[in-house]
């Protein structure tokens, strides 16, 4: 199904909006009365649904792990704040060395003359789903960097190419709606693995916390989320086409600086200055959720529960504010994300405590992310050519990557030295004066769109 989707998406797509107008009605969009369905499937093609199944999967598997690893090495193994942030920002950091290298791979091209993001996406799934495993032998702080280190190699490699097939499978006034799409799939991933993770760790009947080297519990978490990983690998080699539809097919091999020298473009170099800005001021999730249930006293058990809040919003918010990107440009949608981040670090700092101060937290972290992943993605889309879509997205992602990786070294060593709070409020007043420096920075133009 999804095959055939996308070879139909080849043929050219009537614009479902003029520029400068709202999208067209279901009766402007029908023919032959299929109405809306019709216009959703030329807004989302099938190659985007089945990366999503892909992203899906693969994120239940992710987010499995993501949920325990925080309270199992500052608790379990007794790591420091600092030492947390270390690891932390790796998983970040490492990711970012290797995604300009897997969007340089994607774009070059084949004997067919079509790129080769789907096996340059294989691969870097491939190499996650190998790591999961390897968590079931790894009982120290190196060890567990080490398969991080690895882990996070597989997801720079793939990032890129994804977004990239994404990007060349839409037309260009849907792309904002398409990553809404994808980022709601991937999203509800991510709102099914710590649920996941928790379920397991109950159904296992270990402790929750390693004690005298028993961590059977943990173990469980480890082997499903393998199992997991494995079945998104194989979902993306059946269901995602090797060739897409805006795919181009010309037989030159951009070389990698060639893809440095795409910072040349203005919009883009405006786009990735902006990203890093904002990526330097946004403390990583798992600090985020440990300010949450050490301020409010929450239960350790509960803790793997906690992202299951940022889920839920994201995923209800990732569709609408794509599409709302498409009509009031992406760039302004993406700086006014990072504003509702702020007002979610104000309510962390705030006198206000208990479960409805929890909840508002989690849901404006939701809809950060709802408003800046996909919707930086598709900004940087209608900047970069075709055929070197997959370099572009990774130099606007390894900046944003590398800005995190700085920040969780930061916020680490900023919470040993002065304590959480202290760290989240001057990350908070340094988070406000780089939402108004790229709100001036990026100004929407009337309408920047790409082929």
């Amino acid at each position: 199904m999804y095959v055939a989707d996308s070879r139909r998406s080849k043929a050219p797509v009537a614009p479902a909006t003029a520029p400068g107008h709202g999208p067209a009605s279901p009766c402007q969009e029908a023919d032959g009365g299929h109405g809306g369905r019709a216009a959703l499937r030329a807004a989302v093609p099938g190659a985007v649904v089945a990366l999503g199944a892909v992203s899906l999967v693969t994120d239940i598997s992710s987010e499995m792990v993501s949920a325990v690893l925080p309270l199992y090495l500052l608790t379990g193994l007794g790591l420091s704040p600092l030492g947390f942030g270390l690891l932390d920002g790796l998983q970040n950091g490492f990711s970012a060395l290797v995604r300009l290298a897997g969007g340089h791979l994607a774009d070059r091209r084949g004997g067919d003359g079509a790129a080769r993001h789907k096996a340059v996406a294989a691969v870097g799934y491939g190499l996650s789903a190998l790591c999961k495993p390897l968590l079931l032998f790894a009982h120290t702080v190196p060890l567990i960097g080490a398969v991080i280190a690895v882990d996070r190699t597989g997801k720079g490699l793939r990032t890129a190419p994804r977004d990239a097939m994404i990007s060349l499978a839409t037309e260009p006034e849907h792309r904002g709606r398409a990553f809404g799409v994808h980022r709601a799939m991937d999203t509800a991933g991510a709102l099914l693995g710590p649920l996941t993770a928790f379920l397991v760790l109950r159904l296992a009947g270990g402790p929750l916390l390693a004690d005298g080297g028993e961590r059977h519990g943990y173990d469980a978490v480890f082997t499903v989320s393998a199992c997991i990983a494995a079945l998104g690998v194989l979902v993306l080699l059946l269901f995602v086409p090797s060739r897409l539809g805006g795919d181009a097919t010309s037989t030159s091999a951009p070389s990698l600086r060639d893809g440095l020298s795409l910072l040349r473009l203005p919009g883009l170099r405006r786009l990735t200055l902006c990203a890093v800005l904002l990526g330097l001021t946004t403390v990583s999730d798992s600090f985020l959720y440990l300010l949450v249930q050490r301020r409010l006293g929450l239960a350790t058990d509960l803790f793997p529960l906690l992202p299951l809040g940022t889920a839920a919003a994201f995923l209800l918010l990732a569709v609408p504010l794509g599409a709302l990107a498409d009509r009031i440009g992406r760039r302004r949608l993406f700086t006014a994300g990072h504003a509702v981040l702020l007002l979610a670090y104000g309510l962390l700092l705030s006198p206000l405590h208990g479960l409805p101060a929890t909840v508002c937290v989690l849901v404006l972290h939701g809809a950060f992310y709802a408003a800046t992943d996909g919707v930086l993605a598709a900004a940087a889309a209608d900047a970069v050519p075709a055929e070197q879509r997959g370099a572009g997205l990774a130099l606007v992602g390894t900046g944003q990557a590398l800005a995190r990786f700085a920040c969780s070294l930061l916020f680490g060593a900023l919470w040993s030295a002065v304590g959480g709070t202290t760290a989240l409020a001057w990350s908070a007043g340094a988070l406000a004066l780089c939402v108004l420096g790229a709100a001036a920075v990026l100004r929407e133009p009337a309408r920047e769109v790409s082929s």
